[in-house]
Protein backbone atom coordinates (compact mmCIF):
# COMPACT_ATOMS: atom_id res chain seq x y z
CA UNK A 1 0.00 0.00 0.00
CA UNK A 2 1.41 3.29 -0.48
CA UNK A 3 3.68 5.32 2.46
CA UNK A 4 3.58 8.73 3.54
CA UNK A 5 6.57 9.54 1.33
CA UNK A 6 6.50 10.17 -2.68
CA UNK A 7 7.45 7.15 -4.13
CA UNK A 8 7.43 4.95 -1.10
CA UNK A 9 5.58 1.76 -0.17
CA UNK A 10 4.62 -0.35 2.85
CA UNK A 11 3.41 -3.55 3.55
CA UNK A 12 -0.43 -3.89 4.55
CA UNK A 13 -0.95 -4.51 7.82
CA UNK A 14 -2.96 -8.01 7.10
CA UNK A 15 -0.22 -9.42 4.95
CA UNK A 16 2.73 -11.50 7.16
CA UNK A 17 5.70 -13.55 5.52
CA UNK A 18 6.09 -16.84 7.01
CA UNK A 19 10.06 -18.85 6.49
CA UNK A 20 9.97 -22.62 6.31
CA UNK A 21 12.81 -24.70 6.65
CA UNK A 22 12.61 -28.60 6.45
CA UNK A 23 16.02 -28.72 8.51
CA UNK A 24 17.71 -27.26 10.69
CA UNK A 25 19.55 -24.39 9.36
CA UNK A 26 23.37 -24.69 9.60
CA UNK A 27 25.97 -22.50 11.44
CA UNK A 28 24.57 -21.83 15.08
CA UNK A 29 21.41 -22.82 15.46
CA UNK A 30 22.23 -26.46 14.25
CA UNK A 31 24.82 -27.12 17.73
CA UNK A 32 22.41 -28.48 19.62
CA UNK A 33 22.25 -31.42 22.42
CA UNK A 34 22.70 -35.00 22.13
CA UNK A 35 20.41 -35.94 25.54
CA UNK A 36 20.60 -39.25 27.35
CA UNK A 37 17.19 -39.57 28.78
CA UNK A 38 17.62 -42.89 30.74
CA UNK A 39 14.88 -43.38 33.30
CA UNK A 40 13.80 -39.57 32.38
CA UNK A 41 10.03 -38.90 32.04
CA UNK A 42 10.87 -36.54 29.14
CA UNK A 43 11.24 -36.97 25.30
CA UNK A 44 14.32 -35.89 23.28
CA UNK A 45 14.53 -31.81 22.45
CA UNK A 46 12.61 -31.47 19.47
CA UNK A 47 11.39 -35.18 18.86
CA UNK A 48 7.39 -36.23 18.41
CA UNK A 49 6.30 -39.06 20.91
CA UNK A 50 5.57 -41.23 17.72
CA UNK A 51 9.07 -40.62 16.32
CA UNK A 52 10.83 -41.13 19.92
CA UNK A 53 9.15 -44.92 19.40
CA UNK A 54 9.94 -45.38 15.91
CA UNK A 55 13.75 -47.25 15.97
CA UNK A 56 14.05 -46.26 12.29
CA UNK A 57 13.59 -42.85 12.78
CA UNK A 58 15.85 -42.85 15.86
CA UNK A 59 18.63 -44.55 13.74
CA UNK A 60 18.36 -42.30 10.33
CA UNK A 61 18.41 -39.35 12.96
CA UNK A 62 21.49 -40.64 14.01
CA UNK A 63 22.78 -40.36 10.59
CA UNK A 64 21.80 -37.89 9.61
CA UNK A 65 24.10 -34.88 11.98
CA UNK A 66 27.94 -35.90 12.31
CA UNK A 67 29.08 -38.34 14.60
CA UNK A 68 29.72 -37.70 17.96
CA UNK A 69 33.24 -37.16 19.25
CA UNK A 70 32.62 -40.33 21.33
CA UNK A 71 29.84 -42.69 21.08
CA UNK A 72 26.77 -43.00 23.70
CA UNK A 73 27.05 -46.45 25.74
CA UNK A 74 23.79 -45.79 27.71
CA UNK A 75 20.11 -46.73 26.38
CA UNK A 76 17.88 -44.14 25.56
CA UNK A 77 14.57 -44.24 26.72
CA UNK A 78 11.91 -45.06 23.72
CA UNK A 79 8.74 -44.87 25.48
CA UNK A 80 6.27 -42.74 24.00
CA UNK A 81 5.15 -39.52 26.04
CA UNK A 82 2.46 -36.76 25.40
CA UNK A 83 3.93 -33.95 24.25
CA UNK A 84 2.81 -30.42 23.97
CA UNK A 85 2.45 -29.65 19.66
CA UNK A 86 4.76 -26.53 19.99
CA UNK A 87 7.44 -25.76 22.23
CA UNK A 88 7.56 -22.28 23.27
CA UNK A 89 10.28 -20.16 21.88
CA UNK A 90 11.38 -18.82 24.73
CA UNK A 91 12.07 -21.82 27.03
CA UNK A 92 15.45 -21.25 28.36
CA UNK A 93 17.48 -23.59 30.76
CA UNK A 94 21.32 -24.07 31.57
CA UNK A 95 23.24 -27.29 31.75
CA UNK A 96 25.54 -27.63 34.40
CA UNK A 97 28.83 -30.22 34.62
CA UNK A 98 28.21 -33.52 35.89
CA UNK A 99 29.62 -36.69 36.59
CA UNK A 100 32.13 -38.28 33.83
CA UNK A 101 32.59 -35.19 31.93
CA UNK A 102 28.97 -35.13 30.81
CA UNK A 103 26.47 -32.28 31.95
CA UNK A 104 23.10 -32.79 34.07
CA UNK A 105 20.25 -30.26 34.45
CA UNK A 106 19.31 -28.88 37.57
CA UNK A 107 15.48 -28.80 38.49
CA UNK A 108 15.42 -25.27 39.38
CA UNK A 109 17.22 -23.35 36.31
CA UNK A 110 14.17 -23.44 33.76
CA UNK A 111 14.08 -19.46 34.35
CA UNK A 112 17.29 -18.76 33.43
CA UNK A 113 18.75 -17.30 30.07
CA UNK A 114 21.97 -18.14 29.28
CA UNK A 115 24.07 -15.84 27.39
CA UNK A 116 24.59 -15.78 23.46
CA UNK A 117 28.01 -16.52 23.32
CA UNK A 118 30.35 -19.36 24.93
CA UNK A 119 31.44 -22.93 25.13
CA UNK A 120 28.59 -24.71 23.94
CA UNK A 121 29.03 -26.91 27.14
CA UNK A 122 26.90 -24.10 28.71
CA UNK A 123 23.88 -23.80 26.96
CA UNK A 124 20.75 -25.83 26.32
CA UNK A 125 17.39 -26.08 25.97
CA UNK A 126 16.53 -29.87 27.61
CA UNK A 127 14.35 -31.15 29.68
CA UNK A 128 14.24 -31.09 33.41
CA UNK A 129 16.64 -33.38 35.04
CA UNK A 130 17.98 -35.07 31.52
CA UNK A 131 21.44 -35.09 30.88
CA UNK A 132 23.36 -33.86 28.37
CA UNK A 133 26.02 -36.16 27.03
CA UNK A 134 27.13 -34.68 23.97
CA UNK A 135 26.08 -31.85 20.65
CA UNK A 136 25.57 -32.08 17.51
CA UNK A 137 28.15 -30.59 15.36
CA UNK A 138 27.65 -28.62 12.34
CA UNK A 139 29.65 -28.52 9.45
CA UNK A 140 30.03 -24.80 9.24
CA UNK A 141 33.06 -23.45 9.92
CA UNK A 142 34.12 -20.45 12.24
CA UNK A 143 35.27 -16.88 10.16
CA UNK A 144 39.14 -16.63 9.42
CA UNK A 145 40.37 -14.28 11.71
CA UNK A 146 37.85 -14.68 14.89
CA UNK A 147 37.04 -17.03 17.62
CA UNK A 148 37.33 -20.68 16.73
CA UNK A 149 35.91 -23.87 18.08
CA UNK A 150 37.40 -25.70 20.79
CA UNK A 151 37.17 -29.09 19.32
CA UNK A 152 37.48 -30.70 22.41
CA UNK A 153 35.84 -34.58 22.76
CA UNK A 154 31.91 -34.14 23.78
CA UNK A 155 29.87 -30.84 24.82
CA UNK A 156 32.88 -28.73 24.53
CA UNK A 157 34.03 -29.48 21.05
CA UNK A 158 31.84 -26.22 19.56
CA UNK A 159 31.87 -22.61 20.49
CA UNK A 160 28.02 -21.27 20.12
CA UNK A 161 27.45 -17.86 19.07
CA UNK A 162 29.87 -17.36 16.32
CA UNK A 163 29.63 -16.68 12.85
CA UNK A 164 30.25 -19.28 10.46
CA UNK A 165 30.43 -20.09 6.68
CA UNK A 166 28.67 -22.54 4.74
CA UNK A 167 29.93 -26.28 4.87
CA UNK A 168 31.32 -27.59 1.37
CA UNK A 169 33.38 -30.30 0.11
CA UNK A 170 35.64 -28.51 -1.65
CA UNK A 171 37.24 -25.28 -0.89
CA UNK A 172 35.97 -23.02 2.09
CA UNK A 173 32.91 -20.44 0.50
CA UNK A 174 32.63 -16.80 1.41
CA UNK A 175 28.88 -17.52 2.15
CA UNK A 176 27.92 -16.76 5.42
CA UNK A 177 25.97 -19.57 7.49
CA UNK A 178 22.18 -20.20 6.66
CA UNK A 179 21.74 -19.34 11.17
CA UNK A 180 23.22 -15.68 10.01
CA UNK A 181 21.97 -14.94 7.69
CA UNK A 182 18.66 -15.21 9.18
CA UNK A 183 19.88 -13.12 12.20
CA UNK A 184 20.71 -10.65 9.58
CA UNK A 185 17.09 -10.63 8.55
CA UNK A 186 15.85 -10.38 11.83
CA UNK A 187 17.72 -7.07 11.88
CA UNK A 188 17.72 -5.63 8.42
CA UNK A 189 14.46 -7.29 6.99
CA UNK A 190 14.15 -9.87 3.98
CA UNK A 191 13.74 -7.39 1.51
CA UNK A 192 17.52 -6.40 0.98
CA UNK A 193 19.16 -3.11 -0.02
CA UNK A 194 17.93 -2.28 -3.45
CA UNK A 195 14.10 -2.86 -2.24
CA UNK A 196 14.53 -0.94 0.68
CA UNK A 197 14.49 2.27 -1.58
CA UNK A 198 10.58 1.94 -2.32
CA UNK A 199 9.71 0.81 1.56
CA UNK A 200 9.53 3.11 4.14
CA UNK A 201 10.12 0.10 6.95
CA UNK A 202 11.61 -3.41 6.43
CA UNK A 203 9.93 -6.21 5.76
CA UNK A 204 10.98 -8.70 8.58
CA UNK A 205 9.28 -12.59 8.95
CA UNK A 206 6.73 -13.36 11.28
CA UNK A 207 7.43 -16.86 11.88
CA UNK A 208 10.38 -19.15 11.40
CA UNK A 209 8.93 -23.20 11.13
CA UNK A 210 11.67 -25.66 10.82
CA UNK A 211 10.64 -29.02 9.52
CA UNK A 212 11.10 -32.50 12.22
CA UNK A 213 15.00 -33.20 12.62
CA UNK A 214 17.04 -32.52 14.90
CA UNK A 215 15.78 -29.43 16.75
CA UNK A 216 16.70 -26.98 19.83
CA UNK A 217 14.05 -23.74 20.15
CA UNK A 218 16.90 -22.13 22.65
CA UNK A 219 19.35 -22.80 19.78
CA UNK A 220 17.13 -21.11 17.30
CA UNK A 221 16.62 -18.35 18.99
CA UNK A 222 20.36 -17.96 20.58
CA UNK A 223 21.85 -17.88 17.32
CA UNK A 224 18.66 -15.99 15.23
CA UNK A 225 17.82 -13.63 18.31
CA UNK A 226 19.95 -13.63 21.13
CA UNK A 227 23.60 -12.82 19.28
CA UNK A 228 21.87 -9.33 18.36
CA UNK A 229 19.25 -8.59 21.47
CA UNK A 230 21.78 -5.59 22.73
CA UNK A 231 22.17 -3.78 19.23
CA UNK A 232 20.79 -0.43 19.69
CA UNK A 233 20.45 2.61 18.07
CA UNK A 234 19.34 1.64 15.17
CA UNK A 235 17.91 3.61 12.43
CA UNK A 236 14.15 4.35 12.55
CA UNK A 237 12.01 1.70 11.47
CA UNK A 238 14.56 -1.00 12.12
CA UNK A 239 14.75 -2.94 15.45
CA UNK A 240 15.48 -6.71 16.40
CA UNK A 241 12.39 -8.27 16.03
CA UNK A 242 10.68 -11.19 18.73
CA UNK A 243 10.48 -13.89 15.70
CA UNK A 244 8.03 -16.86 16.64
CA UNK A 245 9.72 -20.32 16.04
CA UNK A 246 8.07 -23.49 16.04
CA UNK A 247 8.50 -27.10 14.69
CA UNK A 248 6.78 -29.14 12.55
CA UNK A 249 5.42 -32.43 13.00
CA UNK A 250 5.89 -33.49 9.48
CA UNK A 251 8.90 -34.83 7.50
CA UNK A 252 9.90 -33.60 4.61
CA UNK A 253 9.64 -36.55 2.23
CA UNK A 254 12.70 -35.83 0.20
CA UNK A 255 15.44 -34.96 3.14
CA UNK A 256 18.13 -37.08 3.79
CA UNK A 257 16.49 -38.65 6.78
CA UNK A 258 13.63 -39.49 4.87
CA UNK A 259 15.90 -40.35 1.99
CA UNK A 260 18.47 -42.67 4.03
CA UNK A 261 15.40 -44.76 5.63
CA UNK A 262 13.79 -45.43 2.60
CA UNK A 263 17.22 -47.10 1.24
CA UNK A 264 18.21 -48.30 4.59
CA UNK A 265 18.71 -51.85 3.36
CA UNK A 266 20.17 -50.53 -0.16
CA UNK A 267 24.06 -50.20 -0.68
CA UNK A 268 25.87 -47.05 -1.68
CA UNK A 269 26.21 -43.78 -0.35
CA UNK A 270 23.39 -40.93 -0.42
CA UNK A 271 24.45 -38.21 -2.58
CA UNK A 272 22.39 -34.62 -2.23
CA UNK A 273 21.71 -33.19 -5.73
CA UNK A 274 23.55 -30.24 -7.16
CA UNK A 275 19.76 -29.32 -8.40
CA UNK A 276 17.92 -26.24 -6.76
CA UNK A 277 14.04 -25.55 -8.03
CA UNK A 278 13.09 -21.55 -7.33
CA UNK A 279 9.20 -21.38 -7.82
CA UNK A 280 7.64 -18.10 -7.76
CA UNK A 281 4.02 -16.94 -8.45
CA UNK A 282 4.92 -14.97 -11.67
CA UNK A 283 3.62 -15.81 -15.21
CA UNK A 284 6.21 -14.94 -17.40
CA UNK A 285 8.94 -16.86 -15.38
CA UNK A 286 7.30 -19.29 -12.84
CA UNK A 287 9.98 -21.94 -11.99
CA UNK A 288 14.05 -21.49 -12.68
CA UNK A 289 16.10 -24.57 -12.15
CA UNK A 290 19.82 -24.47 -12.23
CA UNK A 291 22.97 -26.88 -11.28
CA UNK A 292 25.69 -25.94 -9.55
CA UNK A 293 25.41 -22.32 -9.54
CA UNK A 294 24.19 -22.51 -13.70
CA UNK A 295 20.65 -22.58 -15.62
CA UNK A 296 19.74 -26.30 -15.69
CA UNK A 297 21.18 -27.16 -19.13
CA UNK A 298 23.94 -24.51 -19.58
CA UNK A 299 27.11 -25.86 -21.61
CA UNK A 300 30.81 -25.45 -20.57
CA UNK A 301 30.75 -23.09 -23.31
CA UNK A 302 27.68 -20.84 -22.19
CA UNK A 303 29.29 -20.10 -18.54
CA UNK A 304 29.23 -16.80 -18.44
CA UNK A 305 26.64 -15.99 -21.05
CA UNK A 306 22.80 -14.68 -20.70
CA UNK A 307 21.64 -18.41 -21.33
CA UNK A 308 23.93 -20.00 -18.17
CA UNK A 309 21.93 -17.44 -15.55
CA UNK A 310 19.99 -18.34 -13.04
CA UNK A 311 16.65 -15.95 -13.05
CA UNK A 312 17.44 -15.56 -9.56
CA UNK A 313 21.35 -14.04 -9.99
CA UNK A 314 22.49 -10.82 -8.87
CA UNK A 315 22.58 -9.50 -12.30
CA UNK A 316 18.93 -10.47 -13.40
CA UNK A 317 17.67 -9.35 -10.25
CA UNK A 318 19.36 -5.84 -10.94
CA UNK A 319 18.10 -5.82 -14.12
CA UNK A 320 14.56 -6.42 -12.99
CA UNK A 321 14.88 -3.28 -10.84
CA UNK A 322 16.14 -1.41 -12.75
CA UNK A 323 13.09 -2.27 -15.27
CA UNK A 324 11.09 -1.14 -12.38
CA UNK A 325 12.84 1.88 -11.90
CA UNK A 326 12.74 3.09 -15.54
CA UNK A 327 8.84 2.21 -15.62
CA UNK A 328 8.34 5.36 -12.92
CA UNK A 329 8.77 9.05 -13.53
CA UNK A 330 11.36 10.83 -12.16
CA UNK A 331 9.47 12.84 -10.59
CA UNK A 332 7.66 10.02 -8.69
CA UNK A 333 10.15 8.13 -7.93
CA UNK A 334 11.78 8.27 -3.92
CA UNK A 335 14.21 10.91 -3.17
CA UNK A 336 17.31 8.53 -2.88
CA UNK A 337 16.65 7.46 -6.56
CA UNK A 338 16.58 11.35 -7.44
CA UNK A 339 19.22 12.86 -5.90
CA UNK A 340 22.13 11.75 -7.57
CA UNK A 341 22.72 9.82 -10.70
CA UNK A 342 23.55 5.93 -10.35
CA UNK A 343 24.75 3.39 -12.30
CA UNK A 344 26.46 -0.09 -10.35
CA UNK A 345 24.90 -2.45 -8.54
CA UNK A 346 27.15 -1.75 -5.82
CA UNK A 347 26.02 2.01 -6.12
CA UNK A 348 22.33 1.87 -5.73
CA UNK A 349 22.59 -0.63 -3.24
CA UNK A 350 24.85 2.19 -1.23
CA UNK A 351 22.89 4.89 -1.80
CA UNK A 352 20.12 3.03 0.45
CA UNK A 353 20.93 5.65 3.40
CA UNK A 354 18.79 3.54 6.21
CA UNK A 355 19.58 0.42 5.32
CA UNK A 356 23.41 0.58 4.93
CA UNK A 357 23.29 2.28 8.36
CA UNK A 358 21.67 -0.22 10.25
CA UNK A 359 23.86 -2.67 8.25
CA UNK A 360 26.83 -0.53 9.54
CA UNK A 361 25.48 -0.89 13.61
CA UNK A 362 24.96 -4.51 13.21
CA UNK A 363 27.88 -5.44 11.85
CA UNK A 364 30.02 -2.91 14.77
CA UNK A 365 27.88 -4.10 17.97
CA UNK A 366 27.51 -7.73 16.52
CA UNK A 367 28.84 -9.09 13.99
CA UNK A 368 32.10 -7.46 12.87
CA UNK A 369 33.78 -10.64 11.84
CA UNK A 370 31.41 -11.02 9.09
CA UNK A 371 32.75 -11.51 5.25
CA UNK A 372 32.19 -8.88 3.28
CA UNK A 373 33.33 -9.56 -1.03
CA UNK A 374 35.40 -7.08 -2.85
CA UNK A 375 33.34 -3.97 -4.49
CA UNK A 376 34.76 -5.06 -7.57
CA UNK A 377 32.34 -8.26 -7.80
CA UNK A 378 29.58 -5.81 -7.39
CA UNK A 379 30.95 -3.09 -9.98
CA UNK A 380 28.13 -4.13 -12.75
CA UNK A 381 25.64 -2.55 -14.57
Amino acid sequence: MPGTKTGMWKLKPDLHFVFFSSHTPCGDASIIPVLELEDQPCSPVGQSAEAISDPVVLENKRKCEEIPAHPITKRMRTEPRDLPREIPSDTAMHYSTGKEGSLQIPPDSSNSSPPANGPAATQGTVPVGAKVVDIYRTGAKCVPGGAGDAQKPGVEYHQVGLLRVKPGRGDRTCSMSCSDKLARWNVLGCQGALLMHFLEEPIYLAALVVGKCPYSPEAMKRAVIGRCQHVSSLPRGFQVQELKMLQSNLLFEHSRCAVQAKRANCPGKVVPCGAAIGWSAVPEQPVDVSCSGFRQGATKKSVGSLQARSKVCKVELFNMFLNLVSSISENKRPESLRVKKLETYWEYKEAAASYQEAWKTLRKQAFGSWIRNSPDYQQFK
